[in-house]
């Protein structure tokens, strides 16, 4: 028996064709907090402020991108054991095999990433203050465009914060992520740059008009006479604005004294002489002691495993090659020796140069059998592992004559911290390819 209202048939009415799911949505009105507009009150955001601090941090950025990857390319990483970022692909791309010439171009360029990277930093948190209200902007998305803006922002800001984190952990020897840092940064590197290039192709049209308008009239406005910027669709302007406490003058100036603070206190450390007292923000110290030896330590003997019965009279130098020698320190110091003053820069940002006296590389390789000038080098260390307890030089860097197993330093042997019985001293080279406590020396034809 059927229902008098059921189909004949008794079968199940099927829905409208023009049914379809009901998809939530979100509420127009924002939640609560940071989400409401009124919730930020400075009356100095907006885009003019915004646009001064995105100019000088786009002066700045590309010039810690560009030598980050000089950086990259200084490690020489088509030579075996020197490649620190494996599966990188195309993001691992250099256009030259680093030079050892000018003998100082690595200190210019890795002090450079450094020092102006640190000094950056109080630039970067003003910049980041100007913005907060976009990064709670609702809804989220509300079209295409947006939804591209908003990516591109949330990539730029993380980018950035993981970039400058992660380098200044780097710079302290810290190593509380549970990731491998040289992969991730060059990895975040890209990440950043790209998201940068989208934004700033978004938004240097604003920053463009919004500089015509204004103009630099608020560098000369004092707090009395600060007012907010004239409502737009920006998002940063705030619709209740609370009364001043400071002028946009006033935040551009605290934030540039921030860096010129941070650079005044780091810069010492990239530099010799009597400005190495005023690296108060130098990660190793400034001070090691007395005499030839008293220069910066990245890591010491002891936290490496090398200890001095290691280096004692046992020591033995191996030097591989089609006429495998094994020299002792005295042998060594019989050999012709060279003097030269060459820096030493590190991946941390410090420098120092240095009258290094040792036996030439060069000379090494012909008495194991080998030609200077088409042999590399694979240098390996008494140190207990780490990446960098052996690495390869380049034959370029073997030829060059002022390329040092270095014996001394400024007339002194080298300390046990420093290398002794004897460490790589290479023109250009990053501080970490300048092994300490060398103990075989593989010669062999360089690879294509």
């Amino acid at each position: 028996m059927t229902s008098e209202n059921a189909p004949a048939g008794g079968r199940t009415p099927r829905p409208s064709r023009s049914w379809r799911p009901r998809v939530p949505t979100l509420p127009e009105d924002p939640p609560p907090g940071p989400f409401r507009p009124e919730f930020w009150r400075s009356p100095i955001r907006g885009p003019w402020l915004t646009s001064v601090l995105g100019l000088i941090l786009l002066a700045g950025v590309p010039i810690v991108a560009i030598t980050g990857l000089l950086s990259y390319a200084a490690y020489n990483p088509w030579l075996p054991l020197n490649d620190l970022t494996p599966g990188k692909g195309l993001l691992g791309f250099y256009l030259f095999d680093w030079p050892t010439n000018p003998p100082w171009l690595y200190r210019l360029t890795q002090g450079t990433h450094v020092i102006l990277g640190l000094t950056l930093l109080p630039v970067l948190l003003a910049k980041l203050w100007s913005v907060i209200p976009k990064l709670f902007a609702w809804p989220p998305v509300r079209s295409a465009a947006q939804a591209l803006e908003r990516a591109s922002l949330l990539l730029l800001v993380g980018g950035a914060v993981f970039e400058f984190v992660t380098g200044i952990l780097n710079i302290q020897l810290f190593y509380v992520f549970p990731f491998s840092f040289y992969p991730a940064h060059l990895y975040g590197a890209w990440i950043f740059l790209g998201a940068l290039a989208v934004h700033v192709a978004l938004k240097m049209p604003r920053v463009v008009s919004t500089l015509r308008t204004r103009g630099l009239r608020d560098l000369r406005t004092n707090l009395a006479d600060t007012r907010p910027e004239p409502p737009d669709t920006s998002g940063l302007v705030s619709p209740a604005p609370a009364p001043p406490t400071i002028s946009r003058r006033g935040l551009l100036a605290f934030a540039g004294g921030g860096a010129l603070a941070v650079f005044a206190l780091s810069v010492g450390q990239s530099i010799d002489g009597w400005l190495r007292r005023t690296a108060l923000l130098a990660p190793h110290g400034r001070v090691y002691g007395t005499g030839p030896n008293d220069f910066q330590v990245n890591k010491t003997a002891a936290s490496v495993g090398v200890v001095a019965e290691q280096t004692g009279a046992a020591w033995r130098l191996e030097v591989m090659g089609p006429r495998p020698v094994r020299l002792s320190r005295a042998d060594l110091l019989a050999m012709p020796l060279y003097t030269y003053a060459l820096p030493i820069a590190c991946v941390e940002g410090w420098s120092t140069q240095r009258d290094w006296t040792g036996v030439r590389l060069a000379d090494l390789a012909r008495l194991a059998g080998a030609a200077p000038g088409h042999t590399q080098v694979v240098v390996r260390s008494l140190q207990r592992g780490g990446v960098f307890s052996r690495v390869t030089l380049s034959a370029t860097q073997v030829a060059d004559p002022r390329s040092l197993l270095a014996l001394r330093v400024g007339g002194a042997d080298l300390s046990l911290d420093h290398g002794y019985p004897a460490r790589i001293i290479v023109p250009n080279a990053p501080g970490v390819h300048n092994t300490k406590w060398v103990r075989m020396l593989e010669f062999s034809p360089e690879t294509a």
